[in-house]
């Protein structure tokens, strides 16, 4: 039962990294240049809410015992990714986790 709602998380987030290649790839086509969405810009754009949250909360729980390193470089970076390059390695490593593991048989 885990592996299927692994697996369907997956599913959805590269049907989501499909949707942010369609949305970059139709902005590039209409501006003549290559236009990538930022995955903290699309983050934003959906929900500004969560995205504060999310900073407060590194601030506050998780600087405190690794160190303030964490938002500036870490999270910033990840951020400025592409959302399509995000979400299709996140639903890649998730299909890898919730895989089907095909045992062999000893005898056969």
């Amino acid at each position: 039962m885990f592996t299927l709602f692994v697996r369907l998380l997956g599913l959805f987030a590269i049907a989501g990294a499909v949707v942010g290649l369609v949305i970059d790839g139709t902005k590039s086509i209409a501006a003549s240049s290559l236009t990538v969405t930022p995955l903290g810009q699309a983050w934003f754009t959906f929900d500004p809410d969560s995205l504060t949250a999310l900073q407060a909360a590194i601030a506050s729980h998780v600087e405190t015992y690794v160190g303030p390193w964490v938002w500036s470089p870490v999270i910033e970076f990840l951020l400025t990714l592409p959302t399509w390059f995000v979400l299709g390695a996140l639903g890649a490593f998730l299909l890898l986790v919730g895989r089907r593991r095909r045992y062999r048989s000893i005898i056969a």
